[in-house]
């Protein structure tokens, strides 16, 4: 380790630069990835890769500089996650009929930095003290140890991303070489039968990288909802529900299906989320108490002590100033919406409070499974039923039915703002904890860490509106309409919609079938918590089991059989279940690398593409002619040979290599 006198540079100017950039791309591309699939992926290793091969060309960089850089890049996931899971919400309801770009700026923004400061004392007590195994922290940790060689995994990091816009290109919204998904339904005797896969290498790269745990679990969620509640429901229930039973009329089977889950089945995976989200907060009671007191007790420790660079934070005193300037915009903001101090100041007061419990909840959460599949969905819908509830009170009758612009309920466009800051602080807070589990590993300084996440943070929240407004008027973002017959589902935004409108007038939620999906997480944390108790390497975890009930099944097939395929590659090597965390990540990095590029290809494709549909006002500006239309055959032939590809990629890998 360095002397004070020769520091080991860290916070440079050229890694500064280089973070945001990749920063702001990576958002872009997970933006899009999250509004198409409920999904976004760390950015991490990745972005360390880039790194320090761009700093080679620049003539060298530090494991510590590189370390600066995926810190500040890693922004580009929470940023995009915490916004798109919840402010497309706004226009859903129609309270917006495009992205406001100030207010999107304050939201993603102000939330983005709260949940650095939310996240700051925590560092203690889950990294130092009772160190939980933060995967992707670790598994940056080890790239960036490994970073003498960089160029091998720059090679497929560009490959694989070539592979993944080339695919996007061919798909339906650019050349429609080839379908989006490949699907079939059909009547078996009174059983409403459907099978389909999405065919976006994308979400192929999703689950190699969450492994085949979560892809089990996720697909179960979805076999549960496609193959056992709809086709339940559409023979025993549906002569009961006359309104929804006059829109199926001349529909065929695919139809019917995607019908049935989208007006009733999705809400199953509300319900689980809801006792997820409850059982999630109880479990880890303990924890947050623990992370709270050692974090008081470490900043008063070093109020007057000399502290190694390796133990410094944020000072508290600046941290609780800044926690002072960022909420009053907020404080404004709420005001401008409501008008009302009595009701704007209790709901600065709700997301100081949650956005702290929850970032806790997220960062231990991402300790044990993750960001990749951190379910801040679910957090941010606990704090959305929250908010309503105490908003009820305080507008009171009068306010609970007042509308906003648009006809949207005043009351639950209040509370989807409440949700989006809380969900922007506890996306960026989990990611933090992950970037500072790796800068523990490698001697970095925490509070540079901190500061690059902030600016990261920011900066990814300063093209967000850009983004989503290319996106909303090429794609169209919701239900599918006649302008865009293939929307972006903004599933966990339509869930949002769903929640804060069905609290204050607005559809009615299906209260029973929620009760049910809640009683379905009750099973399954059951299930999970005997697992546990066995000792078990393979677990159930609810809010990844509610994930898969709410999303439609073609998305879970191919991040099941991304998963299968990281699981053949460690039994490819004979190791399965039997590599300690380190191997595995040495393991499987090659196969990461190829994942991580598919994502990032596709993803920047779509926004690529949308450009020309947006500037030509029409969907198919980039079409072929239909003679060169090929049909869900080749589209499941190009998946079969991606899959081939990211298989024999991680096969290759050398568990004896450094690189």
């Amino acid at each position: 380790m360095s002397t004070p006198a020769q520091p080991v540079p860290q916070l440079t100017v050229r890694a500064v630069l280089l973070a945001v950039i990749l920063a702001v791309i990576l958002s872009a591309a997970n933006a899009y990835l999250g509004l198409f699939a409920g999904l976004t992926i760390a950015t991490a290793i990745p972005a360390a890769v880039v790194s320090m091969g761009v700093l080679r060309l620049l003539g060298g960089g530090t494991i510590l500089e590189n370390n600066i850089v995926q810190t500040g890049a890693s922004a580009g996931s929470s940023i995009a996650a915490g916004v798109i899971f919840t402010i497309p919400a706004l226009v859903i309801l129609g309270y917006w009929q495009d992205f406001k770009y100030s207010w999107v700026l304050a939201i993603a923004g102000l939330g983005g930095l709260l949940g650095v400061l939310f996240s700051v004392p925590l560092r203690r007590s889950m990294i130092v003290e009772e160190p939980l195994p933060f995967p992707e922290g670790k598994a940056a940790a080890e790239v960036l140890k490994a970073g003498e060689n960089p160029g091998p995994g720059l090679k497929i990091l560009g490959l694989s991303a070539a592979i993944g816009g080339l695919v996007k290109l061919a798909a339906e919204s650019g050349l429609k070489l080839i379908p989006d998904s490949a699907t079939g339904a059909g009547f078996f005797g009174k059983y409403l039968g459907y099978l389909g896969t999405n065919l976006s290498p994308a979400l192929l790269g999703v689950g190699y990288i969450v492994g085949l745990n979560i892809g089990i679990v996720v697909l179960s969620g979805s076999i549960l909802s496609w193959h056992v509640a709809i086709p339940l429901y559409h023979m025993l229930f549906l002569d009961s529900d006359p309104a929804l039973a006059a829109t199926l009329a001349g529909k065929d089977a695919a139809e019917i299906a995607g019908a049935i889950w989208s007006a009733k089945i999705r809400y199953l995976g509300v319900g689980a989320m809801l006792i997820g989200g409850a059982w999630t907060l109880f479990s880890l009671r303990r924890s947050l108490l623990s992370g709270i007191k050692s974090g008081i007790a470490a900043a008063r420790a070093g109020a007057g002590a000399e502290l190694a660079d390796t133990e410094r934070d944020l000072p508290m005193k600046w941290m609780l100033i800044a926690l002072v300037v960022f909420v009053l915009p907020l404080l404004l903001l709420y005001q401008a919406i409501v008008g009302m101090w009595h009701v704007s100041i209790p709901m600065a007061i709700i997301m100081i409070v949650a956005g702290f419990l929850f970032v806790s909840v997220s960062a231990y959460l991402a300790g044990l499974v993750g960001s990749s599949n951190n379910p801040v969905s679910g957090i941010t819908i606990a704090t959305i039923l929250f908010a309503s509830v105490v908003l009820m009170v305080l507008l009171g009758e009068a306010g609970r039915t007042a509308v906003g612009v648009g006809g949207a309920p005043l009351g639950a466009v209040a509370a989807i703002m409440i949700g989006a800051v809380v969900c922007c602080a506890a996306a960026v807070g989990g990611d933090n904890l992950q970037d500072l589990k790796a800068g523990y590993l490698v001697g970095a300084t925490p509070w540079k860490q901190q500061l690059m996440l902030g600016i990261g943070a920011f900066s990814c929240a300063l093209i967000m509106a850009p983004v989503l407004n290319l996106l909303a008027h090429a794609y169209g973002i919701g239900a599918p309409t006649p302008a865009h017959p293939n929307a972006l589902a903004a599933p966990q935004a339509t869930l949002m919609a769903s929640v804060a409108g069905g609290m204050f007038g607005g559809k009615q939620l299906p209260w029973t079938i929620i009760a049910v999906g809640a009683g379905i997480g009750a099973v399954i944390i059951a299930i999970d918590e005997i697992l546990k108790a066995r000792g078990s390497h393979f677990r159930v975890p609810v809010l990844a089991a509610a994930i898969g009930i709410y999303l439609p099944l073609e998305l879970m097939v191919p991040i099941f059989l991304g998963g299968l395929l990281a699981h053949l590659v460690e039994r490819r090597h004979g190791l399965a279940g039997s590599l300690d965390e380190a191997a595995r990540d040495r393991l499987h990095r090659p196969g990461t690398l190829f994942a991580a590029g598919l994502i990032t290809g596709e993803a920047l494709m779509g926004i690529l593409i949308a450009i020309p549909i947006v500037s030509s006002g029409r969907a198919d500006v980039l079409a072929l002619p239909a003679q060169f239309h090929f049909g869900q055959g080749v589209g499941l032939a190009v998946l079969a040979l991606i899959s081939v590809l990211i298989y024999r990629t991680g096969a290759r890998a050398n568990l004896t290599a450094s690189g």
